[in-house]
Formats: C-alpha cells, structure tokens, sequence
C-alpha cells in the first residue's frame, strides 16, 4: 500500500512539476498576433489564390497589418476582391490606399490551327508543361500556345475556356479576376496581366516569337516579324522591338491603332473596339445628256 502511495506522489509531482515548465515556456515564447490580421483576414474573400503575391489571404493580411503599421498600403492589392475589398480593408486599419486600375488577363498568340500547321502528332500526357518539356509540341512554333489547358485547369474562376475552333485558350473579362494563376502556369508565358483599359479596350501584339522574321513566317502566319513598322508609327514610344518581337507597353499606350493600321502580318489585335461604319459610297455624277433631258 505504501508503495502504491509513494508511485502516486511521485507521478503527481512529477505532473505538477511539467505543467509549471509548460506554463513558463509558453509565457517566455509566446507569439504574439496582433488581433487585427484575423480581422483583415475576414474581408479578404478566401480565394488563396496567391495573386497578390503571398502566400493565401493569411499572407496578404499579415502585410496588410505590417503597411498599415509603416504608414502605407502602396503596392498591396488584392486582385479578388478588387478596389471594393481593399476600400473596407482600408478602413479598418484607418488607412487611404491608392486606387489602381483593373487588370485582366491577356493571351498573347493568334496561331489558331488556321495560321498554324500541325507537323507532328504528340501521344503523352495531355499537358502544356509535359509538351513544352518534350519540345516544341505540334506544330513548327515553339513559342506559341500548345492548346492542352493547363490555364483553365489552373483558374479557379471559370474565366478561361478553350474555343474547339481554335485551340487557343479565351479570357472572360467579367469573370478574370487578374490573379495572376494562369499566368504561372503557361510554360511559355503566353499570359500576361495588363489593364483592362476604358471601356475594356485592349491593343496588343498577340505575339510571343522571337525567330527572325522569315522563320517566324514559316511557322505562323500571323506571328510578328520585327519589322518595327509599328514601332516607328507610334508617336508615344509605347512600343519597342526586342529579339525580333514587337511589345507594346499598356502603360504608355494611347490606344490610337496606328500600330495595327501598319501591321503587315497583322499581329497586333484591338480587343472590344467598335467596328468602324463602312464608308458611304461617292454619289456618280450626273451626266450632261441626262441633265439636259
């Protein structure tokens, strides 16, 4: 009996003595969070998508805090919830923050299976990142779009679809929330976030190769050759040839279209511009004898 009474002390003791470690450990290396990230975390619409550049809305939200803390929110955005999301945000950490114009998602090649040939029959996984691994995929551009919809399968917005017609993946400018995910996961960076503009009208080389001009004809017939004729049309320097590709700049660009005026392969799309009247045909005039009659 007694040695059942002393493994008894002992063990409590031993309990009692744990459980005082544990309680001053906690209090010497307790973390402190600052209440107001969970607040932040709230209104953030839960998307995790990474768009905004941290990893999951948590993230977001911890920076969010540190801004606020350093006096500004320059530069964090979350491209989800949009100006609407931010605006509360801002409000609650009792901060202004810039409004910044909206940005879609843009794909940047035209080689529908009408432009481009197919010169070889791919048999493997079904992916743009296993065919872009293997090569240049099926058809004589490597650049261009290789069709297998690792974008729609990487969009958790249903705002990137592929046309059956085409092959080429198609961005809905109501559903894109610029995340920024299809952009990642295009192996040849076909994708790239630009602003909407007015009225979501776009002007853009729908273009990414960079083989020299009789090359890249062979391969497309709507691929950009560097020519530069747009760029020595633009009165804005909004376009600038590199590696034997056109790139225009939606930050400088006026949206005139006198780049895809010049184009001579017709490389340069404008997205959601009205189409112009046809011009009025010019009146015959009236002959003399008719008139005299």
């Amino acid at each position: 009996m007694n040695f059942i009474l002393i493994a008894v002390i002992v063990l409590g003791a031993i309990a009692l003595i744990a459980a005082i470690v544990l309680f001053a450990a906690s209090k010497k290396f307790a973390v402190y969070e600052d209440p107001r990230i969970a607040q932040v975390g709230e209104l953030l619409p839960g998307a995790n998508c990474g768009g905004c550049g941290f990893p999951g809305c948590s993230g977001m939200a911890d920076a969010l805090v540190k801004g606020a803390d350093a006096g500004s929110l320059d530069g964090l955005m979350c491209p989800v919830g949009g100006a609407e999301t931010m605006g509360k945000v801002a409000d609650l950490l009792g901060m202004a923050i810039a409004n910044s114009e909206p940005m879609v998602a843009v794909v940047r090649c035209n080689g529908t299976c009408e432009h481009r040939a197919k010169i070889a029959e791919y048999s493997g996984l079904r992916t743009c990142a296993a065919m872009h691994a293997c090569g240049a995929g099926e058809t004589a551009c490597g650049f261009g779009c290789l069709g297998c919809g690792d974008c729609v399968a990487a969009c958790q917005f249903g705002a990137i679809s592929l046309n059956p017609e085409t092959g080429i993946p198609e961005v809905d400018d109501e559903k894109c929330t610029s995340c920024g995910a299809c952009v990642k996961a295009c192996p040849r960076n076909i994708i790239e976030l630009r602003k909407k503009g007015p009225k979501n009208r776009r002007v853009f080389v729908s273009c990414v190769n960079k083989d020299k001009g009789p090359v890249a004809m062979k391969a497309c017939a709507v691929s950009c050759i560097g020519c530069g004729k747009c760029e020595k049309e633009c009165n804005f320097g909004a376009i600038t040839v590199e590696n034997n590709l056109a790139y225009i700049d939606h930050t400088k660009c006026r949206l005139c279209r006198k780049c895809v005026t010049v184009c001579p392969k017709h490389a340069i799309v404008d997205v959601n511009f009205p189409t112009p009247a046809p011009a009025p045909k010019p009146k015959e005039p009236k002959k003399e004898e008719e008139a005299k009659a």
